[in-house]
Protein backbone atom coordinates (compact mmCIF):
# COMPACT_ATOMS: atom_id res chain seq x y z
CA UNK A 1 0.00 0.00 0.00
CA UNK A 2 1.16 3.16 -0.59
CA UNK A 3 0.30 6.44 0.84
CA UNK A 4 1.74 9.90 -0.12
CA UNK A 5 4.54 11.56 2.81
CA UNK A 6 1.97 14.35 3.37
CA UNK A 7 -0.92 12.43 4.09
CA UNK A 8 1.18 9.90 6.37
CA UNK A 9 1.96 12.49 8.48
CA UNK A 10 -1.33 13.98 8.64
CA UNK A 11 -2.62 10.63 9.74
CA UNK A 12 0.66 10.19 12.24
CA UNK A 13 -0.30 13.52 13.78
CA UNK A 14 -4.20 12.28 14.49
CA UNK A 15 -3.21 8.92 15.42
CA UNK A 16 -0.72 10.29 18.15
CA UNK A 17 -2.97 12.91 19.38
CA UNK A 18 -5.92 9.88 19.67
CA UNK A 19 -3.07 7.68 21.88
CA UNK A 20 -3.32 4.74 18.44
CA UNK A 21 -1.11 3.23 15.99
CA UNK A 22 -1.06 4.17 12.70
CA UNK A 23 -2.87 0.78 12.30
CA UNK A 24 -5.13 1.57 14.41
CA UNK A 25 -5.87 4.81 13.19
CA UNK A 26 -6.14 3.34 9.24
CA UNK A 27 -8.10 0.55 10.68
CA UNK A 28 -11.20 2.27 12.20
CA UNK A 29 -10.98 4.61 9.21
CA UNK A 30 -11.55 1.69 6.63
CA UNK A 31 -14.37 0.24 9.25
CA UNK A 32 -16.42 3.71 9.32
CA UNK A 33 -15.70 3.89 5.07
CA UNK A 34 -17.24 0.28 5.35
CA UNK A 35 -19.92 0.85 7.30
CA UNK A 36 -19.13 -1.36 10.46
CA UNK A 37 -20.07 -0.86 13.83
CA UNK A 38 -16.55 0.56 15.47
CA UNK A 39 -16.29 0.92 18.84
CA UNK A 40 -17.05 -0.73 22.32
CA UNK A 41 -20.21 -1.14 21.94
CA UNK A 42 -19.49 -3.14 18.19
CA UNK A 43 -18.37 -5.75 20.34
CA UNK A 44 -20.65 -9.22 20.76
CA UNK A 45 -19.12 -9.19 24.59
CA UNK A 46 -20.84 -5.48 25.02
CA UNK A 47 -23.93 -6.51 23.60
CA UNK A 48 -23.95 -9.85 26.30
CA UNK A 49 -23.10 -7.79 28.77
CA UNK A 50 -26.17 -4.91 28.22
CA UNK A 51 -28.91 -8.19 27.65
CA UNK A 52 -27.25 -9.55 31.40
CA UNK A 53 -27.52 -5.87 32.93
CA UNK A 54 -31.21 -5.47 31.41
CA UNK A 55 -32.45 -8.83 33.13
CA UNK A 56 -30.97 -7.86 35.91
CA UNK A 57 -32.98 -4.49 36.25
CA UNK A 58 -35.89 -6.58 35.24
CA UNK A 59 -35.54 -9.25 38.00
CA UNK A 60 -35.03 -6.96 40.77
CA UNK A 61 -38.15 -4.89 39.83
CA UNK A 62 -36.74 -1.79 37.59
CA UNK A 63 -37.51 -1.50 34.06
CA UNK A 64 -34.80 -2.62 31.75
CA UNK A 65 -35.28 0.70 29.65
CA UNK A 66 -33.69 3.64 31.41
CA UNK A 67 -35.97 5.96 29.38
CA UNK A 68 -39.12 4.43 30.85
CA UNK A 69 -37.40 4.46 34.08
CA UNK A 70 -37.10 7.78 34.31
CA UNK A 71 -40.55 8.95 32.79
CA UNK A 72 -42.38 6.68 35.47
CA UNK A 73 -40.06 8.64 37.81
CA UNK A 74 -41.00 11.80 36.65
CA UNK A 75 -44.47 11.11 36.61
CA UNK A 76 -45.04 9.96 39.91
CA UNK A 77 -43.12 12.89 41.09
CA UNK A 78 -45.68 14.91 38.79
CA UNK A 79 -48.68 13.04 40.35
CA UNK A 80 -47.42 14.17 44.14
CA UNK A 81 -46.82 17.68 43.06
CA UNK A 82 -50.60 18.09 41.50
CA UNK A 83 -52.46 16.71 44.85
CA UNK A 84 -51.17 19.87 46.00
Amino acid sequence: MSINDELLQRIDTVAKKEGVSRSRFLSRAAEQALGEEIGPGASPEVHEAIAELRGLFRRNGFPADATAAIRAERDARDAITQQW
